[in-house]
């Protein structure tokens, strides 16, 4: 007589769902939904150190806190507009003749501007909450930040 092995329905549901929950934001984000979930986990983490800054220094402030998710709600706002301008751009050129492929570069420097800036306020959110950030996490994401929103010097 063979053993149940208990563990393998959980094993077999919880393949099921991971695996229908990459596929629909496969669908629905595209092969790079990874970006976009990174970017929801960056909101979430950002909001969260924020209200710990806050707790730990005694000045909690739901009306802040409020403040913070619908500056977050704004930025996935951004993130829609770029992209979804990008994609009128090129079914107009499609309509004319002219390819406008590259106006998806758009969406992804908006996306990835936003995701240093977030990364960038969690930490300061440590380092004002007092911990100890390594100074190479500081210094590289300036230097990312420098590259991706890039000004015009000679203005």
């Amino acid at each position: 007589m063979k053993k149940m092995n208990y563990a393998e329905p959980i094993i077999d549901t919880y393949n099921a769902v991971v695996g229908t929950m990459v596929a629909v934001l496969s669908y629905v984000l595209g092969e790079h939904w990874i970006l976009f979930v990174a970017f929801l986990l960056l909101n979430v983490a950002d909001w969260l150190t924020g209200w710990m800054k806050s707790r730990m220094a005694g000045k909690e402030n739901s009306s802040k806190g409020w403040k913070g998710v619908l500056k977050k709600l704004g930025y996935w706002l951004m993130v829609l507009v770029a992209f979804g301008a990008s994609t009128i751009f090129i079914e107009i050129g499609n309509t004319i003749g002219v390819d406008l492929q590259i106006t998806t570069l758009l969406g992804w420097f908006v996306l990835a501007s936003l995701l240093i800036n977030e990364i960038r306020s969690i930490l300061e959110n440590f380092v004002e909450a007092g911990f100890n950030v390594p100074v190479i996490l500081v210094k590289g994401l300036e230097v990312a930040d420098k590259v991706v929103n890039k000004d015009n010097e000679g203005k």
